[in-house]
């Protein structure tokens, strides 16, 4: 797989359709705020019919993969994953 950026929100789309197959909901009823933190890192704040749920960076990653296999018709696992929080974009993921 060359190398590829996956934008913001199309991570934030990730995480709607992982949390939206996980919940049996449609993924417009999720909502999902990313987040980054010295001592955590990356994570999200995913809101499901007024529940919060929080997904570590290993369930994003997780997404992305669904995501990938899914929306782009590639092999999920043939390229590392590196999430980036650019100053402009926001948080992006390198496909490495």
């Amino acid at each position: 797989m060359a190398e590829l950026m996956i934008e913001e929100q199309d991570i934030i789309n990730a995480i709607c359709l992982y949390q939206a197959d996980r919940q049996n909901i449609a993924p417009e009823s999720v909502e999902v705020e990313l987040c980054y933190d010295d001592d955590e890192g990356f994570f999200a704040n995913v809101y499901v019919n007024r529940m919060e749920i929080h997904m570590t960076k290993f369930e994003m990653t997780q997404a992305l993969r669904m995501w990938i296999e899914q929306q782009l018709h590639q092999d999920p696992y043939a390229a590392g994953i590196k999430l980036i929080l650019d100053d402009e974009r926001g948080i992006v993921a390198a496909l490495l």
